[in-house]
Parts: C-alpha cells; structure tokens; sequence
C-alpha cells in the first residue's frame, strides 16, 4: 500500500464511517480499484484507522464527555446511556460473530442492503414526522436500549451504523440531529470496542504489521480524524435542513454500481 492509496483509504473511512452511507461498500469499491483488497495489511489499515474517526466525535463533543463544571453526575448519568445502548451490540456481536463473518463475505448483500436502505432513506422523513426533541440529555434508559438494537441491524454488512441509529433515535422521538448527535455518541464505546476486537483477531491470526507500515497507519488516522471531523460538522447542517432523502438516492446509486461491476466480472473484496 503506498501513502497515496493509504490517504484514499483513510478521506473514504473519515467520509463514510458517520454518513448513513456504509463505509463497507465504498471500502470495498475503493481497495478493490486499486488493487489492494487482497493484500493481508489492507483489512488491518481499514480496522485500525477507526481510531482516528472515532476520536474525531471525542474532539467535537468533548464537553459531553468532559465535564466543563467540574461536575461528574450528569457526565455518569450520560455515560450510563451510552453503556446501556451499546449493550445488545456487544452481547449480539459476541454470539453471532461467526455469522457476521460469513455475511461479510458476500459482496451481494452489501449491494443488496445499500440499495433496499437507500429506498427506505427515500420515504423515513415521510414515516417518521420531525420530531421536536432537541437534546439527548433527558433520554430515558429505555430509548437508550431501544436504540442500541437499532445498531444491531448494522451488523448485516451494507446497511450503515449511522443509518440504523439514527432511524432508531428518530423513532425514540429525537430530532434530526440529536438523533445524529446519539449516533456519534454510541459509536464511541461501539467502534472503539469492536476495534480493538478485530485488531486483536488479526494478531492471533498472525497478521503482522511491517515497521513501513507504522507511518501509514499514523496516516491514516490523521486524515480519517480531520476527515470525519469536517463530514460530522457538515453532516449535521446538511441533515437538519433536508433531511435523508439525498442519502438514500446516493446509497441507490452506490449498491447498483457494485452489482454493475459484479456482473462485469471485477472481483471485489471486503476488506
């Protein structure tokens, strides 16, 4: 992998990793084009630059983790929620782990859930009236739940984690952007849990990364945090002021254009 293509990879991941757009599908056409799906370190880049997205919502939201006062109780009680919504991903994560695996395997499922989540994006603003609840603070333990199950639904490669979370918060009567805020929030102790995880099953496999690929990875994760960053700021305007619509058409687009180069013959991989 050269700098260049590490610098793709990692705009792709900070662009992608909190749109309700899948990254999995754009990470797919992009290591694919450039032809380094295959390649045993890509799989590792593309888990480990998480890092960088993830400390990007930690930057931008660092008052709702950090208390400004000095005062820890609503910081806990913030905390509790985000514990209790991130529990049914890391129980079904656990236990379907294996069958994760094998639907992560399957190019077409990702093409056929970007497409099937793109049309449901085109009609949620339709069934789901805008809501008027403007702050995540006072979101009971309940909601909190109810929405960590929405996440679940991400773990079927293709639907996006910020879709279903969002949709979820939506549901729970969250505004557009709290909904999205919650989105960022959740994946926090998500990502930050479910990376760790994979880089710790690579090591076991006996992946191992080469000291050229140290500065790679510092790489990316700088420019999949200033990235992410700059999508999660933009993100929030662009939602609030029209919605997931546009989100959908561009996942359309995006499913039917991997399914085009599948029956093309080009070999995509998952990284």
């Amino acid at each position: 992998m050269s700098i260049i293509q590490a610098i793709i990879l990692a705009i792709i991941e900070g662009i992608t990793e909190f749109l309700p757009i899948s990254s999995t599908g754009h990470m797919i056409i992009a290591s694919s084009l450039m032809g380094i799906s295959e390649h045993p370190f890509t799989k590792t880049f593309t888990v480990a630059i998480q890092f960088g997205a993830i400390l990007s919502v930690v930057m931008l939201y660092w008052k709702r983790f950090i208390p400004v006062d000095g005062d820890w109780a609503p910081r806990i009680r913030f905390y509790k929620r985000l514990f209790v919504a991130f529990i049914p991903a890391a129980v079904l994560g656990y236990l379907l782990d294996d069958f994760i695996d094998s639907l992560l395997g399957n190019v077409y499922v990702v093409a056929f859930m970007l497409v099937l989540g793109g049309v449901f994006l085109l009609f949620i603003d339709v069934l789901i009236k805008e809501n008027t609840r403007e702050d995540t603070e006072d979101l009971s333990y309940k909601s909190a739940f109810k929405i960590g199950f929405f996440q679940c639904i991400a773990m079927v490669p293709g639907v996006s984690r910020s879709a279903a979370t969002i949709v979820g918060g939506m549901i729970e009567k969250l505004n557009r952007k709290a909904a999205a805020e919650f989105s960022f929030f959740l994946a926090v102790p998500t990502m930050f849990a479910a990376t760790v995880y994979k880089v710790y099953s690579f090591y076991k496999e006996g992946v191992q990364v080469e000291s050229e690929h140290i500065w790679l990875l510092l790489i990316g994760n700088v420019v999949a945090f200033i990235v992410a960053a700059l999508a999660i700021k933009s993100f929030i305007g662009f939602l609030t002021k029209h919605g997931l619509q546009a989100f959908g058409y561009y996942r359309i687009v995006v499913g039917l254009f991997i399914i085009i180069l599948l029956t093309m013959g080009v070999d995509l991989q998952i990284t």
